[in-house]
This record gives C-alpha cells, sequence and structure tokens, in this order.
C-alpha cells in the first residue's frame, strides 16, 4: 500500500532531540526555538516570529491580536480547515464565508467587496496547496477598507507571491514575497502532513506589523511580560494581558530544526516529485478527465500538494475507491464550512458554488519526500488503468 502520507526524517533530528534533554531546558523558548524562530526571520524577512504548538495555535493568537468585538466580521473563505473559522469565532467574531475561484481552490478576491460591511474587521486568504491567493487585490481592497490581513499560510511554507503590477500594494514590497509575510499577521502549520514537521504538530505566527509584536509576546506567554524579564528588559514580571499557554516544547523544537536545516532538500525533492505527477497526468488531463493543479502567474510552487478536480461527485468516488483496492491512498479534502453541521443554521444563505464544487470533486494523491518516482509511476499507472 502506498500511504496518502509519511512523515521525513532528516536523521539529526533525534540527535537535537536529545541535545536539548541534556540541557535541561526543556519546556520552551531555549536554544532551538530561538534558533528556529531566527532562521524564519533571516530567511524570509519576517519582522516577528514565534513557533506555536500547532497552527491552529498560531490561529487563535492571530484572532486575539486582532481585538475583535462581538458581531465584528471576519471573511473567510469557505474551503478551508475548520481551524481557519474557529479562531475568530472563539473571539465572538461573526464569520462570512466567501466563495473559492473557478480556477483554484483559494479565496476569490473578486467577491471581496460584496462582502464587506461596516462591521468588517479583517479578511483571512488561505493559501490553499501553498499556491498564493491574489495578494494585490486583497490588500487593495484591505487597504481601501482599513482592515487588517491575516494569511493562513498553514500549507504555504517557502512559497511566494510575484506581484505582476509596478504599484504593488504591499507594504515594502520587493517581489517574490514569501507567503506568510505579505498580510499584518500570519499563522503556519508544521504538522505531520506538511512539508516539515516539528514531530507531528507545531506551528509558527508571523508578525508583520510593528503594532503587535510586544502584546504577540505577551499573549504567547500567558499574559505576562515573562519574555521581557528573560531579557533583562523589566525587573519582575506579572500578569499584564489575556494569553495561554502557546508555547512548543524545546523538543518539537529541535526536531523542527533539523528539518529547517535539510528545508532545501526536502524541497527540491518534492517539487520533482510533483512536476513528474503533472507530466504523466497531463495527457488525461488534456482529454477532459480531470483538472490539474493551477498555478497563476502570480504565484510558485512549494509543492505542498498534488490534486485532481473531478468533473462530479459520483467519478471521485469511484476514483478514490478503485485507487485504494489497488493499493493508492489517495484522499478528498475540505467539506464546505458554510454547510457545516455547527454553522449552516448561521450562515446566511448565500450560495457558494466553487466551494461546493471543490469539496464534491477534489481529490489529493500521495506526495511526501520519501516516495520514489518509480511508486509515482505505480499511481499514475493505476490512473490510467481506471480511465481504461
Amino acid at each position: 500500500m502506498i500511504n496518502f502520507n509519511q512523515p521525513h526524517l532528516t536523521g539529526k533530528e533525534a540527535h537535537y532531540m536529545y541535545e536539548a534533554v541534556y540541557e535541561g531546558k526543556l519546556s520552551g523558548n531555549g536554544k532551538f526555538t530561538k534558533r528556529c524562530q531566527a532562521w524564519f526571520e533571516q530567511r524570509y524577512g519576517f519582522r516577528k516570529t514565534l513557533l506555536t504548538t500547532s497552527g491552529t495555535d498560531a490561529l487563535e493568537m492571530c484572532a486575539m491580536l486582532c481585538e475583535l468585538q462581538p458581531g465584528d466580521e471576519v471573511i473567510i473563505p469557505s474551503y478551508t480547515f475548520v481551524s481557519t473559522a474557529l479562531a475568530f469565532l472563539r473571539e465572538g467574531a461573526k464569520v462570512v464565508f466567501a466563495d473559492s475561484m473557478k480556477r483554484n481552490p483559494n479565496l476569490d478576491a473578486g467577491t471581496l467587496e460584496s462582502l464587506i460591511t461596516p462591521r468588517t474587521k479583517v479578511i483571512v486568504p488561505v493559501h490553499y496547496a501553498g499556491v498564493a491567493c491574489d495578494m494585490d487585490a486583497i490588500m487593495t481592497v484591505a487597504q481601501r477598507h482599513n482592515l487588517l490581513v491575516v494569511e493562513d499560510a498553514a500549507q504555504a511554507i517557502d512559497g511566494y507571491y510575484i506581484s505582476p503590477s509596478d504599484h504593488s500594494p504591499i507594504t515594502n514590497y520587493q517581489s517574490p514575497m514569501p507567503l506568510g509575510g505579505i498580510g499584518h499577521l500570519a499563522a503556519f502549520s508544521f504538522h505531520e502532513t506538511k512539508n516539515i514537521t516539528a514531530g507531528g504538530e507545531g506551528g509558527l505566527l508571523v508578525v508583520n506589523d510593528k503594532r503587535f509584536v510586544r502584546r504577540a509576546e505577551i499573549i504567547w506567554e500567558k499574559g505576562t511580560n515573562r519574555a521581557e524579564f528573560f531579557r533583562g528588559e523589566v525587573n519582575k514580571y506579572g500578569w499584564v494581558d489575556m494569553g495561554s499557554s502557546f508555547l512548543p516544547s524545546e523538543v518539537n523544537a529541535a526536531f523542527l530544526w533539523a528539518q529547517l536545516e535539510n528545508i532545501d532538500d526536502i524541497q527540491n525533492k518534492r517539487r520533482q516529485l510533483w512536476e513528474y505527477y503533472y507530466k504523466q497526468l497531463q495527457p488525461l488531463s488534456e482529454q477532459g478527465h480531470f483538472a490539474m493543479p493551477d498555478l497563476p502567474e502570480y504565484a510558485t510552487n512549494n509543492a505542498h500538494m498534488f490534486y485532481l478536480v473531478f468533473p462530479d461527485f459520483e467519478r471521485r468516488t469511484a476514483f478514490i475507491k478503485y485507487l485504494k483496492e489497488n493499493g493508492v491512498g489517495a484522499v478528498f479534502h475540505y467539506l464546505s464550512l458554510h454547510s457545516s453541521e455547527y454553522y449552516r443554521t448561521r450562515h446566511d444563505g448565500r450560495q457558494l458554488p466553487e466551494c461546493d464544487r471543490y469539496a464534491d470533486c477534489l481529490v489529493r494523491l500521495p506526495l511526501f519526500y520519501d516516495l520514489t518516482l518509480e511508486q509515482v509511476d505505480q499511481i499514475c499507472n493505476t490512473i490510467q488503468q481506471f480511465f481504461a
């Protein structure tokens, strides 16, 4: 059986975890935490980064930093993971769901103006499959209406946005811009299904707007100014704000450091597999059996996911069943949040046909570092047999 996912080990994870254990600092914000955060800030130019226990926690910190009031509205795509919505609902906000684009599952920026009301405070673009949303269009709308932008970059590590415009609205613009470095705030995930992992779970908060830097660190440290105390900036620390226990342990940070040291190798291998899939399956796509991943001219490929979009639910269901019977673990993805059991009675009744289409028709193929080209051949041969 070729599994859908298999976490990759570089070979140094156990060594760094052993080092963390025997240095006697396990509770977080130690050597490996600082090393990882500095790496993200230096490589991608993020203003401030904080490791978290999950991408969900990073999103919850984003929502807290937005200082939402009950009834404030947050625009997010319906085709996303539940954490994107939950983080803002927990702060008392009203979620307003946006439809996806026809060409890919990302938020359709062309619909944003119609969704904005006097209560709108935040736009949350989700870079699905690590492919950039149309950030020039999103930031233009956000600046026009004085809104915050929180990038859900859970799948987008090492992905970039390339502005097609000479007059980009992105502050301090230089092309290409790393995803997660464009909005005011951003959240990454290091779950075991992502390109890199912190040992199964993990995340990262990115702060690009200096207004949020100090409070982010306080929220991260359970509502205390403990981090300032350890840097010698205050002579004592105490409870100064809301917060929670968002720090991961040093063991998780040590695991992540081994992955970061090897990110270029990991990314190169994943892109090789992605491109091999594309070349092998392109003839079937041209025959109209399915659509393949779309890369807009403004997006780079971080090879997080290789997906197919079928014409209808029945054919996708038969396809997944056939692959499973033949030893290939292919899976569908999100169900539209606006039609979920929890939220459908709260939704305003607008139809979101593209979100529903992706929920019914999209299927993901195995893609992980240790997948071989021979296995991709096997998968593609099985796909060809299905259509034969």
